[in-house]
Formats: C-alpha cells, structure tokens, sequence
C-alpha cells in the first residue's frame, strides 16, 4: 500500500529578490513566516504500519531547519536569490540524501501564495 505522509515547519526569515525590476516591493527587505512541507511516499510496512516515523522526519529536517529559521536568506549559500522556487529546490536537494523516499518539498510564504517541487 503506498502511501504519502506530509509534515510542516514553520519558520521565519528575512530575504530580498534581487533580481526583480526597479521598484518591484520585493526588492526591497522583508520577512515571512515560511511554512514547509515535506511530502513522503512509499510503502506502509505491515509490522510498524507506517511509511516513516514522523520523529525521524522531524529529526532529519531539524538541521536544514537551524540553517533557515531567523536567518538572511540571501546570506545562505545556494540561496543568493530565494524566491520560493530557488527555496524549496534548495530544501530539496539538502534533503533527498537522507530522505530517499522524499517526494516533494511545498514552501508557502504567505497564507495564500506557494510553490511545491517533485524534484
């Protein structure tokens, strides 16, 4: 039975976008309260019946999490330009090594604007 399991941090962060148009309000420096998602999926072991332990999920993305939290986006390496897109890819790409069953990282940066990344 494969199945997809999901958890979500929140954290905050400051950022610019560099590379906007004069004038464009997210040129200039601001803050969001960044929720993430971490998307799973695989096969439900018969024994534990789940895919994954959701405290081993939250222990793997604890150390990407202390990179982000009340950080300047722009000052972490890979995210010199931090759109949402550049964001969740980077997200991506420190987790699938330790999550091989990752299957999708979903950033949202305001209550109603997002993006998610299958790799």
């Amino acid at each position: 039975m494969s199945t997809t399991l999901f958890k979500e941090f929140q954290f905050e962060a400051a950022h610019h976008l560099p590379n906007v148009p004069a004038g464009h309000k997210c040129g200039r420096l601001h803050g969001h309260s960044f929720l993430v998602r971490l998307e799973i999926t695989g096969e439900v072991d018969a024994h534990t019946g789940w895919v994954m332990d959701f405290a081993e999920l939250k222990a793997a993305f604890k150390p990407v999490y202390n990179r982000l939290d009340h950080y300047y986006l722009n000052d972490i390496p890979g995210l010199e330009n931090p759109t949402s897109e550049v964001l969740a890819k980077w997200i991506w790409d420190q987790m699938k090594p330790q999550l091989p069953l990752l299957s999708a990282v979903m950033i949202k940066e305001t209550c109603t604007a997002g993006c998610v990344y299958r790799g």
